[in-house]
């Protein structure tokens, strides 16, 4: 009897599906709106929150609370990027230039923001890739709805939610994964 006990965990085991395995955002390097390589390693041992951005949306006054949160939580092991994309109603058309200078007048951003990227579709980039396919980042797939959707990497630059656009960054459920 414990033969086929045996015989039948094997067989389990076996036949059972592999899991995704979680990746890290650090394996990616990525290019600055200054046209520098930013490599995501450098971020490792914080939290990070990634968000898609656009200067010509309904969103855009989001800026102002990203960056009252950066400047409230940086010192604590807390960063965003912010990716500009074009990819919703063309909100983004400026070059990397423009988008820096908006961002900067506007909006006195100080978090460290990246080249302009697709976010979705056939050119999407390879790390929004990584962040909207479980397969890739083992934990869920997701779409890009819509400019300033936000994506939570723990301290070992592993995805831990997704959170849409319309939520603010100042939101309890963002607080409270910071804090914790």
């Amino acid at each position: 009897m414990r033969i086929i006990y045996i015989l039948l965990l094997v067989a389990c085991f076996s036949y059972a599906q592999p899991t995704a395995m979680k990746n890290s955002i650090h394996t990616f390097t990525v290019e600055d709106i200054d046209g520098k390589p930013f490599s995501l390693e450098s971020l490792k041992g914080k939290k990070v929150m990634i968000v898609n951005t656009a200067s010509k949306c309904g969103l855009t006054p989001q800026y102002k609370k990203l960056e009252a949160l950066f400047q409230e939580y940086k010192d604590q092991n807390f960063v965003i990027v912010g990716f500009p994309a074009n990819n919703f109603m063309w909100q983004e058309p400026g070059s990397n230039d423009d988008i820096k200078a908006f961002c900067e007048k506007n909006y006195s951003v100080s978090f460290p923001m990246m080249a302009k990227i697709s976010v979705k579709g056939k050119s999407q980039h390879p790390l929004y890739t990584f962040l909207t396919k479980k397969d890739k980042n083992g934990v869920k797939d997701s779409s890009v709805k819509w400019n300033f959707q936000k994506y939570l990497i723990d301290e070992n630059g592993y995805l831990v939610e997704v959170i849409s656009p319309r939520t603010q960054p100042d939101d309890p459920v963002v607080l409270d994964w910071i804090k914790s």
